[in-house]
């Protein structure tokens, strides 16, 4: 409040207005209150408080009054640009020490002890484990983006302060969670799927210590990509629930073996690999009952039976037969993993 007695008094005296000075110390002043803490609504209150209190005495003239109210305005105005000015400032502060929290956090390229330091003003406690959701919609996501701050809320609403941190990845939702609340990340991705009108949610497992939540989040991002390399239609994946893909690509020069050796006949055939390759994922996803597969299809069953014997024909190997089963199923997986036949191997 220093000099604003004096200024209405100036006011008073000469019916001037602010000079430019005047008005830059008023922001200067509204800087450092909001740096100090205190809320605009006090200090507007303070402010007619001094009115108040220094109101020239003994002058009712209407223009007086005038002059009087006007230098009020300025200088509250005043000062009250300069505390937002403030605000804005230390939010984009905190934007971008949080941003680059997030980054340090997922990429692991921070110090783990300074990381954990840093987590628990971002409500994560790194020494529990924590698992990692990942959503992907149609378009790219950031933290002001409409979905994000839908989909932040309604977690908020529903569980409260559970150290749950929402953000944003080149484009993606990202919830991270403690480990041992996995509702948390199960409702996050029923919000992200509605709000994403129709998003696919990758879930890591939960992993220990500050780089547990980098692995964690890596294998939601291998979990996303696996899904569309094998065309995956359900739109909430576990990384536990898929850890046998990650094992058969392992050795990807053996799985592109495996692939030519049993599939690679099969490009003889009218049309190429790719009809017969589709008939034995159909066959294979309808647990090998010709009609589930010949509808998935939509041929008749005569119509799949046949492909299948071309198959056996090419291949030497029965699909119907259990022993060659396992050798087929695992040879059309490594060729989605691997993109065959569309990419040559």
């Amino acid at each position: 409040m220093d000099g604003y007695a004096g200024i209405l008094a100036g006011a008073a005296g000469t019916g001037r207005r602010l000079t430019r000075d005047e008005l830059e110390e008023r922001r200067f002043l509204g800087e450092r209150a909001a740096e100090a803490g205190h809320s605009l609504r006090s200090l507007v209150r303070l402010h007619l408080d001094a009115t108040r209190t220094s109101w020239p005495g003994g002058t009712t003239a209407a223009g007086t009054a005038d002059s009087v109210l006007a230098a009020v305005t300025q200088a509250v105005d005043a000062f009250a640009e300069g505390y937002e000015r403030a605000q804005r400032l230390a939010v984009r502060q905190e934007e971008a020490a949080r941003r680059e929290f997030i980054d340090d956090l997922l990429y692991g390229r921070s110090d783990l002890g300074r990381l954990a330091e840093r987590a628990e003003r971002f409500g994560l406690v790194l020494s529990r484990a924590h698992a990692v959701a990942v959503a992907e919609g149609p378009e790219a996501y950031d933290d002001t983006a409409p979905v994000t701050r839908l989909v932040e809320t309604a977690l908020i609403s529903r569980f409260g302060d559970r150290r749950i941190l929402i953000t944003t990845k080149n484009g993606q939702l990202i919830c991270i969670a403690p480990g041992d609340q996995d509702d948390v990340l199960s409702f996050f991705a029923k919000q992200a799927y509605a709000a994403t009108d129709g998003s696919r949610v990758a879930i890591g497992r939960p992993q220990t210590g500050a780089g547990g939540v980098v692995h964690s989040y890596e294998e939601a991002l291998s979990t996303l990509e696996l899904a569309e390399r094998l065309e995956l239609d359900e739109p909430v994946l576990r990384a536990a629930d898929l850890l046998v893909y990650p094992v058969l690509t392992r050795d990807r020069q053996a799985m592109a073996d495996l692939v030519m050796s049993v599939l690679g006949p099969l490009r003889g055939a009218r049309g190429g690999a790719e009809p017969l390759l589709r008939t034995l994922e159909a066959y294979f996803d309808a647990g090998c009952t010709a009609a589930e597969a010949a509808r998935r299809l939509t041929l008749s069953v005569r119509a799949l039976t046949y492909r299948l014997d071309r198959i056996h024909q090419l291949t030497g190997a029965n699909p119907a037969d259990p022993v060659h089963r396992y050798t087929l199923q695992t040879a059309v997986i490594g060729a989605r993993l691997l993109g065959w036949p569309a990419q040559e191997i």
